[in-house]
């Protein structure tokens, strides 16, 4: 029996989609691995490479609502393959950055501005957008899993590089990987509307002719919205702090430096499943309830992983748990926006909500290497990571899951 033409597009965008999130948050999870080496090679303190990654986070967040407003209003596809190609050129450059500056303006500005330009978050924007509810779950569930694949693949494969080549050509070789992504684009047959196949949204968007700045206002007005986007930045926070610190901590710790490697990816390997399972879960359970045991979960797998004694197996243990709560706040928080405000503006409300998420990622890896020069090692951050799961567990619990009123959105004056 052949698949209906409906089938066929929505299999097609799912695909593509999943194969570009791969490939771009691939290299942007190997960036720990160069802190070392960069950082040796120059007899820089971690707190100059710390800040050129924090740059980077704070950069990729500052510019997502404004990108996310483009592809509302253009389309995902030519966002994305000019987001990429930025993004492989602060890759290479960041190859010959031989001064801070240089490094800033590189893996802080150039790849940061590239990253928001073409991470997985615009892909579930046009998942959201373009598929029917019986498989939007699913669909941002893998969309989020694709990310996590990518963190798997290039994890071991940036360290090979690393190790095979110089830090210099593995930056390039991950570069002229990402240019494959403006040809991929071509899959992503949507440009911001539903696909032509005829995927309508259960019911008409009441927020269809809302002009971008009555959808911030609203946003911002609503009290949930204010929490989760609180909430978020607890979940950037502890990303980027462990994806940059976690090599050096247990190169610190004594094991190898390989070890490092093998955890970022076994996170990344753990999170498929874990994308999955929560992206499944959005549709079946109340989603602010799912964001609070996530965080509460985090929190207790970090304590454990810091009070315990050292070793392979607490290291493993506490990859693949962290792995399994990695991205899965991604699904129900983004779904968590559509259910409020409708997808007319959904990329550039997200991205108001990613912002927060980047502040956190921002301040997790500065303080991280901030705390670590002013105290020679990483018990405070650790620390702090853990009271804020706690209080991520709580602000998502009084958020509630339901439309905002249009009449809220009609009384908004420009």
């Amino acid at each position: 029996m052949k698949s209906s033409p409906r089938a066929a597009n929505a299999g097609l965008l799912i695909f593509t989609g999943c194969l570009i999130g791969m490939l771009t948050f691939g290299p942007r999870s190997t960036m720990g691995f160069f802190l070392t080496p960069i950082s040796t090679e120059y007899e820089w303190n971690r707190d100059v490479f710390g800040f050129a990654i924090a740059l980077q986070n704070l950069v990729w967040g500052m510019a997502q609502p404004f990108v996310g407003g483009l592809a509302d209003k253009f389309g995902a596809r030519l966002v994305i393959a000019f987001g990429s190609i930025i993004y492989a050129a602060g890759l290479i450059l960041m190859s010959v950055a031989s001064d801070p500056v240089t490094l800033h303006l590189t893996a802080g500005l150039l790849i940061g501005l590239g990253i928001s330009g073409s991470a997985f978050f615009l892909i579930l924007s046009v998942f959201t957008k373009s598929l029917p509810a019986h498989i939007r779950p699913l669909a941002l569930g893998l969309g989020t899993a694709s990310g996590s694949m990518g963190q798997f693949l290039f994890a071991p494969l940036g360290q090979a590089f690393i190790v095979n080549y110089g830090w210099q050509i593995a930056l390039v070789i991950m570069g002229v990987i990402l240019l494959t992504v403006p040809f991929l684009v071509i899959g992503l047959r949507t440009s911001g509307k539903q696909l032509d196949a005829g995927v309508a949204m259960e019911k008409p968007d009441p927020r269809q002719n809302q002009t971008v700045v009555q959808a911030i206002r609203e946003a911002f007005s609503h009290t949930s919205f204010n929490l989760l986007v609180t909430g978020f930045f607890v979940c950037g926070f502890h990303l980027a702090f462990i994806t940059v610190h976690l090599p050096p901590y247990l190169e610190d710790l004594g094991f190898d430096a390989k070890t490092g490697g093998w955890a970022i990816a076994l996170i990344g390997l753990f999170n498929i499943v874990g994308a999955i399972v929560f992206g499944v879960a959005t549709g079946r359970f109340p989603k602010q309830y799912t964001l609070s045991f996530i965080y509460a979960a985090r929190a207790v797998v970090i304590a454990l992983f810091i009070f315990l004694p050292p070793s392979i197996w607490t290291v493993l243990a506490f990859a693949s748990g962290m792995g399994l709560l990695w991205l899965s706040t991604v699904p129900p928080t983004q779904s968590l926006v559509a259910d409020m405000f409708g997808t007319r503006h959904l990329a550039m409300l997200f991205g108001f909500v990613f912002l927060s998420h980047q502040v956190g990622s921002f301040l997790g890896v500065l303080l991280g290497s901030i705390l670590y020069e002013s105290t020679g090692n990483y018990d405070l951050i650790w620390q702090i990571s853990i009271a804020l799961g706690v209080l991520a567990a709580l602000v998502h619990w009084p958020i509630k899951e339901e439309q905002v009123p249009v009449s809220q959105g009609e009384r908004i004056k420009v």
